[in-house]
């Protein structure tokens, strides 16, 4: 899908969406000022990661975009931060061991209980730095310029839970205040590949979290300047360089397979 499309698309969605009350947790984050510090990120070494089987990449250049994703693992009402770390520990191997991926594929993992984790090894740390980004594999043709966020649950019919969503509008403020992204720079992983990611009912959430994070920011959220066709010639050179990291767009259709983590 061309830009241009994507935002003719968005145009339609920019009408008043508001999360449902998903009846987890108390929304108190919601609405509260975007703070400089930002979400507490829980790094890979708290949560138990293992070590990347080569070096993480870190590129030279800033993200543009946010792109939200959702694992489509079980809508599970332990909030612990057990349970975070298992779902963390539970998405590396898959993508490690199955993907055959050298980390992590996303950046950051957003728990239901609002836990904020470290995906690939060394984002915490370039976030933090704002001036570079570190190499993903989160979407496949994004990986090199946008930062990937997953949430974790199924959001095809249920909404996530209140609190899970107020802490993915902090991230999405801290990563755009640290990288000087405008919110309006926050899509969806269906925007870029043939999936159903993040999910009917959060990606219908996309134009209400771009204002709360707008409004977190204390910027006026405006429509992105189109951007141009990407160079195929570029693409193709990231793709050798790559070296397999990304799978075809088909692998995301389901996160996690079933049975992976209860």
């Amino acid at each position: 899908m061309t830009f241009s499309a994507l935002h003719t698309r968005r145009s339609v969605l920019t009408g008043g969406f508001t999360l449902a009350a998903a009846a987890a947790l108390p929304l108190a984050a919601a609405g509260r000022a975007h703070s400089a510090a930002g979400p507490d990120v829980i790094g890979c070494a708290a949560w138990g990661a293992r070590a990347p089987s080569e070096p993480v990449v870190v590129l030279a250049n800033r993200p543009e975009r946010i792109v939200v994703h959702h694992t489509a693992t079980a809508n599970v009402t332990d909030y612990s931060r057990q349970r975070a770390f298992a779902l963390a520990r539970a998405i590396q191997t898959y993508h490690m061991d199955a993907q055959g991926w050298i980390d992590t594929g996303q950046h950051f993992t957003v728990s239901r209980g609002a836990f904020v984790l470290e995906g690939r090894h060394n984002s915490l740390a370039e976030l933090r730095a704002g001036t570079r980004q570190v190499r993903a594999a989160h979407c496949v043709g994004q990986n090199t310029v946008s930062i990937g966020i997953e949430n974790e649950g199924t959001y095809t019919s249920q909404a996530p839970p209140a609190a899970q969503y107020a802490m993915l509008a902090d991230l999405c403020a801290h990563v755009c205040g640290q990288y000087g992204l405008p919110a309006s720079e926050i899509y969806g992983h269906r925007d870029f590949n043939a999936t159903s990611c993040p999910g009917d009912r959060l990606y219908a959430l996309l134009p209400a979290l771009r204002k709360d994070v707008a409004d977190r920011l204390g910027t006026p959220l405006q429509d992105p300047e189109p951007d141009p066709e990407p160079d195929p010639e570029s693409d193709r050179v990231w793709d050798l360089v790559r070296q397999a990291s990304d799978p075809p767009a088909a692998a995301y259709a389901e996160y996690l397979p079933a049975g992976l983590l209860p």
